[in-house]
């Protein structure tokens, strides 16, 4: 069956980084902006990582942002309904400081328009642990725009995460597609690859590569975005066929 849509990563997929010295330097910032009223900064990093199993957790039953808030103020209580605004606050303003610790490919914004130009159709397949604000601040610094995608995932609008399969399920439903009409594309092996176990294609990119499991990663297609470029131009070409 041939390729209709293509999905595509985001956090060292389109925008290059290490997921784990971005994770140590966000959460340095929000405890920076958060401590003055009140948050003391290990409590506060444990209750997001709490907050982050919740959504991880989450069944589709409400969005991933409800899961994390009702976690969130089961530990810290009622005064967190009225932060909320400070947390929103953080992620237009002081969580902008976080993009020194991104790098920047400008293969990204190229591979994105060469894909509509294919007749592909383009979603941000983006693990929905952030709100809408700090994804559109991230897909910016990839040199992108959120309209360059037809639909993305964030906290606000979907129930599951990766590497749930459920998450890439919702995904084809809404595109009204069926799995084996999507290739995703991502760096990590356990939540991106995923997406195989129901029918899609799948790409590994490997300039960011993520690979807790030490799966052999010959079972999938992968490589630079040189090497992607080329496997969405066959896809293309088979689908013309």
């Amino acid at each position: 069956m041939s390729i209709k849509a293509i999905l595509f990563d985001l956090d060292g997929t389109l925008l290059p980084m290490d997921q784990d010295l971005f994770t140590e330097g966000y959460f340095r910032l929000l405890a920076e902006k958060m401590a003055p009223y009140g948050y003391e900064p290990k409590k506060l990093i444990d209750a997001i990582w709490c907050g982050t199993a919740a959504m991880v957790k989450n069944n589709g039953s409400r969005s991933n942002e409800e899961a994390f808030w009702e976690k969130f103020i089961e530990i810290y209580g009622e005064k967190v309904r009225y932060d909320q605004a400070l947390f929103e606050e953080f992620y237009c303003h002081e969580f902008q400081k976080a993009k020194e610790l991104c790098k920047y490919q400008p293969q990204s914004s190229k591979i994105i328009q060469k894909v509509k130009e294919l007749g592909f159709r383009a979603v941000l397949a983006t693990n929905p642990i952030f709100p809408a604000a700090a994804t559109k601040s991230r897909v910016q610094w990839a040199g992108l725009d959120l309209s360059d995608f037809e639909w993305y995932t964030v906290y606000e609008n979907i129930g599951f995460c990766k590497p749930n399969l459920h998450y890439y399920k919702e995904i084809a439903e809404r595109l009204k597609l069926r799995p084996e009409e999507c290739l995703m594309v991502g760096n990590d092996v356990t939540e991106d690859m995923a997406a195989k176990e129901i029918g899609m294609e799948v790409f590994l990119l490997t300039d960011c590569l993520i690979n807790r499991e030490s799966k052999d990663i010959r079972q999938y297609p992968h490589g630079s975005f040189d090497g992607l470029l080329q496997f969405i131009m066959s896809a293309a070409a088979e689908s013309r066929l």
